[in-house]
């Protein structure tokens, strides 16, 4: 196994491969892995190199979400993010293996093959984004990945692959140039190998945009407050959380939050009553929001087309019916069930009023603790065959625990605690709106005390 099996072979070329050895040849004299907010004298990244899900455009690059339907795009623009990645001196080296528009759990689902977990070839990296975090644990270099999250796409597969994961607040971000799967869901975040790389990665893409309305003013230098104590913050730990996980998971993570009672912070539990209600509040609304993106994926504009025939309803089935794979179509049909006429208040209304409902749950949380603490996942890392064989609500069910703070809109921090059955375990610290630093400091402390991953050689 090496690095390159994360990467879509169509954009490995030469400039890439160029672009990565120039910087991390620079890099490896600086060691970026040890250092804190790494930065040069003219501010700028000389030469990091940065990877991108599939789903982040970047000028000029092989852009396909992971389907079929996009083979052959070539977008003409930079998204936000990768526009800001070249401005500070940055190099996109490679774009990551995803499930097709960020449908699944595993990374089963993309088109151009499904990528093996570092840790043991017969698992998967999880997803949707587990080619950008399987990419993370095997490249032993200084480099971020960029992953993008609308249930948990980057916790979770954070947390199979043994590597850490931040998920900003809707709005840090930009979305512009992000292949959409959930307007309302959908938020890019970096990864690597350590909290420290990470809050860099955010500094490097955060801020107000004025091509994405929905985002906000950057915090600034989320690097600053790494080197602070956790002495008498307040971490929650959610009962509902560690009873979904399996034992062997919330042991893993209850020792890391020992570790984190040890460095001076005040643990109490708490309750998160609107728990259960959250996965299927999220498979109505992000499948409806789905339908409505996938419907410009036609055959006529950018991607996958033919010679017409027939009238335009046949051309367009046929595409579609090509070009999608089962879960794409699967989800379209579902979100646009659950938004017609007589179905949509019954449905779909509902679901934002409940919505609704799990924002303030989270925020009665918070008013009590600065963090939340929890497993990441309810499993490590299941076995490809294994996923394969589970019908699509087994799948689902393995976002239990990351569906609700996304539907919040709220920033979860995955960073390694350990291992069950021999396979890394996340802990998942979570963050009211805008607390961004909080969970940053928490997860360094703990990071800090734990010591650095023997991460496996590929």
């Amino acid at each position: 196994m090496s690095a390159r099996e994360f990467i879509r072979s169509e954009v490995d070329h030469e400039k890439f491969k160029e672009e990565l050895e120039a910087g991390t040849e620079k890099l490896r004299e600086l060691d970026l892995i040890r250092s804190l907010g790494y930065e040069t004298n003219d501010g700028k990244l000389n030469g990091l190199p940065f990877a991108l899900k599939d789903a982040i455009c970047s000028k000029d690059d092989p852009t396909y979400a992971g389907s079929k339907i996009l083979e052959g795009y070539k977008p003409p623009f930079d998204s936000t993010v990768a526009r800001r990645i070249k401005e500070k001196g940055g190099a996109i080296f490679a774009k990551t293996h995803q499930d097709e528009f960020g449908f699944g759990t595993a990374s089963i689902t993309c088109a151009f093959g499904t990528p093996k977990n570092p840790w043991d070839e017969e698992r998967c990296c999880g997803g949707s984004s587990g080619g950008a975090a399987g990419l993370t644990a095997a490249l032993d270099l200084p480099h971020i990945s960029l992953g993008e999250s609308t249930g948990g796409s980057i916790s979770e597969p954070a947390a199979f692959s043994g590597v850490v994961g931040l998920t900003p607040t809707y709005g840090v971000v930009s979305r512009y140039g992000l292949i959409n799967f959930a307007n309302s869901l959908d938020k890019i975040g970096p990864m690597a190998r350590n909290v420290g790389d990470v809050a860099l990665g955010l500094e490097v893409i955060s801020g107000k945009d004025k091509k994405d309305q929905t985002t906000v003013e950057s915090e600034g230098n989320y690097t600053e407050v790494l080197n602070k104590d956790i002495s008498g913050m307040k971490i929650g730990l959610p009962k509902q959380y560690f009873d979904i996980a399996e034992e062997g998971v919330s042991e893993a993570v209850m020792e890391a939050v020992d570790v984190m009672e040890d460095l001076g912070a005040e643990v109490k539990k708490v309750e998160l009553e609107m728990t259960e209600a959250a996965l299927p509040t999220y498979y109505i609304i992000a499948p409806s929001e789905a339908s409505t993106n996938l419907a410009k994926y036609c055959g006529m504009r950018y991607g996958m087309e033919e010679e017409p025939e027939g009238d335009f309803r046949k051309y367009f089935s046929k595409i579609r019916g090509e070009g999608f794979g089962e879960e794409a179509k699967r989800r379209v049909m579902l979100g646009t069930y659950t938004r017609m006429a007589g179905y949509r208040d019954k449905y779909y209304l509902k679901a934002l009023k409940v919505r609704r409902k799990i924002i303030n749950d989270f925020k009665k949380a918070f008013k009590e603790v600065d963090v939340l603490a929890a497993p990441t996942a309810p499993m490590v890392a299941p076995k490809i065959k294994e996923v394969k064989k589970m019908d699509p609500v087994e799948l689902y069910k393995l976002d239990k625990l990351t569906a609700p703070v996304n539907l919040a809109g709220m920033p979860q921090l995955n960073v390694p605690c350990g291992f069950h059955n021999d396979m890394p375990v996340g802990l998942h610290l979570l963050g009211d709106h805008f607390d961004e630093k909080k969970i940053l400091k928490a997860g360094h402390s703990y990071e800090k005390k734990r010591g650095e991953l023997d991460y496996p050689e590929v």
